[in-house]
């Protein structure tokens, strides 16, 4: 059995004299944003109360420019009461800035495709994150089917929505469907030669990942997913709980955060996010969807570049 990935950062930092948690920004780095999670108590035209995830309630004001996205934007106060919200705050973290309720992203392997209006998909979201069924719903299919022209078994699929009790509906494609089979990832321009100090490419996030990244080039061995060590983009092997600094070109945000999971699934798609510019191919590293709103990300956006330091 492999050594878990919060021991391996004990034993780093005990053998390389670095502290155990890195910090979240340093001086050459944007301040993070404040983000908030928790499940809806109240809410107004001016304020939301929240149980946050330790179980304290939280009063926070919505600033007048504030907006809300529950599977399309809404005004914040016509968030149902229950809603399980993520929420960038300004003025620390007392000032809602923008607020995402019930949201998920649905990343995955196409295995079956059935249904006429409303689409069921079942996805084999990796060996660690097992399988998903979700829904596309028929007033979403349209804007889904243009940028998924191939629902079929073997094709990748990535989108985000919401969550409606039990079901996880997709609202909204969250890049074009790469026009090759899972099993069929580009390979990379060229080997990596372990002399840049930084790595562009693509950062998402998941809904599954808590505290770390993903990181796709890892060993099969060390982290027991066969899926590991695929990507398009070229990319070194590193550890689990090797530590990596990501910096959000695009809002200039960046943190050092642990390596605490294979990326396997973000690494067969090579695709480009062009929120900031066009950034080179490949996803290089995923991110829990706390991380990424602390980093600037929009969650409906699900990309931003990035600029990834090794070590």
């Amino acid at each position: 059995m492999g050594i878990p990935a919060k021991r391996r950062r004990a034993l780093a930092a005990a053998v390389l004299g670095r502290e155990l948690e890195p910090p979240r920004a340093n001086a050459e780095s944007g301040v993070l944003l404040d983000a908030v999670s928790g499940t809806i108590l109240d809410v107004s035209p001016h304020l939301i109360i929240i149980e946050d995830d330790e179980g304290h309630e939280e009063r926070l004001v919505i600033a007048h420019w504030a907006k809300a996205w529950r599977g399309g934007f809404v005004a914040p106060a016509d968030l149902p009461v229950g809603a399980r919200v993520i929420i960038r705050a300004l003025r620390q973290g007392k000032v809602v800035d923008r607020i995402w309720a019930d949201v998920t992203r649905m990343t995955g392997i196409i295995l079956s495709v059935s249904g006429r209006d409303d689409i069921s998909v079942v996805l084999d979201c990796g060996p660690h994150r097992g399988r998903r069924s979700i829904v596309i719903p028929y007033r979403s299919s349209g804007r889904v089917r243009v940028r998924y022209p191939r629902l079929e078994p073997g094709f990748l699929f990535d989108a985000i929505g919401t969550v409606e009790g039990t079901t996880a509906l997709a609202q909204i494609p969250a890049t074009s469907q790469p026009a090759y089979r899972a099993a069929h990832v580009p390979d990379p321009p060229g080997a990596y030669g372990g002399v840049q100090s930084k790595i562009s490419g693509t950062a998402v996030w998941s809904d599954h990942i808590e505290g770390g990244v993903a990181y796709p080039m890892l060993e099969q061995s060390d982290t027991g997913c066969a899926d590991a060590g695929v990507s398009c983009a070229a990319l070194p092997y590193l550890a689990l709980g090797s530590s990596v600094h990501v910096r959000n070109v695009c809002a200039d945000r960046a943190t050092v955060l642990p390596v605490v999971a294979c990326g396997c699934m973000a690494g067969r798609f090579c695709d480009r996010c062009v929120e900031c510019g066009t950034s080179p191919r490949g996803r290089v590293v995923e991110l829990s969807a706390m991380s990424y709103v602390e980093l600037g990300g929009d969650l409906t956006n699900g990309c931003f570049n990035v600029r990834m330091g090794l070590g």
